[in-house]
């Protein structure tokens, strides 16, 4: 079984937490992170992006980044706008928006679970992503964000959630910028931390949902310090990974879009017709966004184009190879444009669907890009049957909505940090 553990939270005292709580590092661009924290010395994105506190033509990727991030980090706790909890707690955290309503408890997962598949990935992650994230958390000696965890629903855990939920108030409850409501309980009861802690022993799968290239790094980390000749025992905080777990049938998930800087050599006309051979072109797409699988919306030399695929272009009993993004790789990105390593073609962008269609007009508009393609998501079940098979998509496969906020649950790797 996973061992899913209460632990010390560093987080923001109460009347600071709006302030400090930041998009997620990997959502937004420096240059949006820098217009965000202006007026605002408290966000957290002054950790997870602190290019933002250097000069603008800074490489994000350079040493001075992730030393600036340590400092930041030191001087929020070292003026109590951060502090440590006493004793291991879970945290409930719900995330509202509109309608829609999904509950997750923070916890710390072992990086035994990681490494024996009992979390299991459905992605594959960049290179220099991974690479970034094993930098910050190294230098920084701290997991700043959580990874956004799914499982297959256990009655017990929800049974569990809701009286915590039901009988306890609050330690946060806030609506940061995008609209949603951020509300956390502090789980800290001896007995309500044992009862929580038997419920989530009974999970034995886990599925990233959001986060990979955080896992990666969490447990590259780890292991490195292994190498380095660090302390191997069970529970030291190096060796858990910092979390929050949703129950599968609560999850919002929608498209990541792409669109990509060239037609690979081909005019307008060129491009289409090749198109034809794997699908229905059809123009002038009002809809612009999908709303079935097998379908996707194209915008090109500003017109938007509804592609469909054609029967048998497209292994339709295997899970991942039916899958819209595999279909759009195989058939398009890869023998059409040539792109056949999206994970590291600087060709190709991916665009959360939470910035809309518009984004993507923007984009090909602006001239920067020849082509968007908008996407129908994979279902929650689809994303845990590839998982399954110990089967990856292609990169950037999922968007999943909405999304936890950065520096309300911190993870230290060291004792105490005061």
């Amino acid at each position: 079984m996973a061992l899913i553990l209460p632990f010390r939270a560093v987080r923001p005292r109460r009347e600071f937490v709006a302030e400090v709580a930041s998009y997620p590092y990997d959502v937004i661009s420096s240059e949006e992170a820098r217009e965000i924290v202006k007026g605002n010395p408290l966000s957290f994105l002054h950790v997870t992006k602190a290019e933002v506190d250097l000069p603008a033509d800074i490489d994000p990727y350079d040493a001075r980044v992730y030393e600036r991030a340590r400092q930041n980090f030191e001087e929020m706790l070292k003026k109590g706008v951060l502090f440590q909890d006493e004793t291991p707690c879970f945290y409930v955290y719900r995330l509202r928006r509109g309608e829609h309503e999904q509950r997750g408890v923070g916890a710390c997962v072992h990086i035994k679970d990681f490494e024996e598949g009992r979390v299991k990935k459905h992605e594959m992650t960049l290179p220099d992503k991974r690479e970034d994230r094993r930098r910050h958390i190294d230098v920084v000696d701290a997991q700043t964000g959580p990874i956004f965890l799914t499982y297959r629903r256990r009655e017990e855990v929800s049974r569990v959630v809701e009286e915590i939920m039901k009988e306890k108030e609050p330690e946060y409850d806030f609506v940061s910028r995008d609209g949603v409501s951020h509300t956390l309980w502090v789980v800290k009861d001896g007995e309500d931390v044992g009862m929580l802690a038997r419920a989530l022993k009974d999970i034995d799968a886990m599925y990233i949902a959001d986060g990979h290239h955080r896992a990666a790094s969490g447990v590259a980390v780890a292991q490195m310090r292994r190498r380095d000749g660090q302390s191997r025992g069970l529970y030291l905080p190096h060796n858990l990974i910092l979390a929050v777990l949703f129950p599968d049938d609560e999850l919002q998930v929608k498209g990541y879009n792409r669109v990509v800087k060239d037609l690979c050599g081909m005019d307008e006309g060129e491009f289409i017709a090749r198109l034809e051979k794997g699908f229905l072109v059809e123009p002038d797409y009002r809809e612009r966004t999908p709303k079935k699988p097998h379908e996707y919306g194209m915008y090109l030399k500003g017109r938007w184009y509804r592609l469909r695929v054609k029967e048998g272009t497209y292994p339709a009993d295997d899970d991942m190879e039916s899958l819209d993004v595999s279909i759009l790789q195989k058939n398009v990105l890869s023998p059409i444009l040539g792109i056949h390593d999206p994970s590291g073609d600087p060709r190709i962008t991916f665009v959360g669907a939470a910035k809309g269609v518009e984004e993507l007009e923007r984009l090909v508009d602006s001239g920067q890009y020849a082509v968007a393609f908008a996407l129908c998501p994979p279902t929650v079940e689809e994303m845990m049957r590839v998982a399954d098979t110990g089967r990856v998509m292609p990169p950037k496969s999922t968007w999943f909505e909405p999304k936890l906020r950065d520096g309300i649950l911190v993870h230290l790797l060291a004792e105490d940090r005061k």
